[in-house]
């Protein structure tokens, strides 16, 4: 069920479910819509997370300044968390809610417990940026039906891309003016992100899953994260080939692989 937080300066909706003993927290990536509209398809998606885990899936921030820089994404969801008395989690971030995990990780070791990024990068690369670019420019002509065309196309493989083209096309007619706004700040957030150098500062156990064909980040970012935390224990990495750059949704053995991850016994990740 959705519910929402309100801090002093901060209100924030998230959707939980589940009642298991361990906390599972799900950043999410950039999307058209905020994805909490879609919680039913969500719950189902992590059945398989309901008896062993309380599960948590943070939207952004109400309400969303000018300027919102995934720094800041990451600050106010681990408020949030710590409001909520979340801690020592298992935390899954994908695209740019990996952005915000690795933050999380780094600034706030005691509410991590566990890492798992999906699709995700330690620093925008140019090519990154000007699909970037691409997305927040038919947001601000107010272009809906092709951003998520564009948006589709560069998430899925060719193949996925077509079955559902006509699906974006009619979502694309319930996005709001707001919804394309808020679009483009989120999007402008990534501008300038750079944890390259924090990663030595994640202490806890780290999944990296990624796809040789994601056309968003590139199969580098994935890599790139592996590099400077490969040889530790509890790192792994999996890469996949011909899911895209959301594989997080279409690889049907994804949950699966996050659960094996998460329900790893501690004694086999100690440092």
């Amino acid at each position: 069920m959705t519910e929402r937080i309100t801090l002093e300066d901060l209100e924030m909706e998230y959707i939980t479910f589940g009642s298991g003993k361990k906390t599972f927290v799900i950043l999410p990536g950039l999307s058209v819509q905020s994805v909490l509209a879609s919680a039913p398809a969500i719950e189902k998606q992590y059945g398989a997370f309901r008896d062993g885990y309380t599960v948590y899936l943070f939207d952004r921030r109400a309400g969303l300044p000018g300027k919102y820089p995934v720094f800041d994404m990451a600050e106010d969801t681990a408020r949030a968390m710590r409001a909520l008395g979340l801690a020592d989690v298992c935390l899954f971030g994908a695209s740019q809610g990996g952005m915000m995990a690795q933050v999380i990780a780094a600034e706030h070791p005691e509410l991590v417990k566990k890492l798992a990024l999906g699709s995700t990068a330690c620093r925008i690369s140019e090519k990154s940026r000007a699909v970037l670019e691409e997305w927040i420019s038919l947001a601000e002509k107010g272009e809906a039906e092709k951003l998520y065309l564009s948006f589709g196309e560069k998430l899925f493989p060719a193949e996925t891309f077509g079955q559902y083209r006509d699906a974006f096309c009619i979502m694309a007619r319930g996005v709001t003016g707001a919804d394309l706004k808020r679009f483009a700040v989120l999007a402008r957030g990534t501008y300038g992100f750079d944890v390259k150098d924090r990663l030595k500062d994640i202490k806890c156990p780290v999944l990296v899953l990624g796809d040789l064909k994601d056309a968003v980040l590139g199969a580098g970012a994935a890599f790139e994260i592996a590099e400077a935390l490969n040889g530790r224990p509890g790192f792994e990495l999996y890469m996949y080939s011909g899911y895209g750059h959301a594989a997080y949704d279409s690889a049907p053995d994804y949950k699966r692989r996050l659960l094996s991850f998460f329900d790893k016994r501690e004694d086999d990740d100690a440092f």
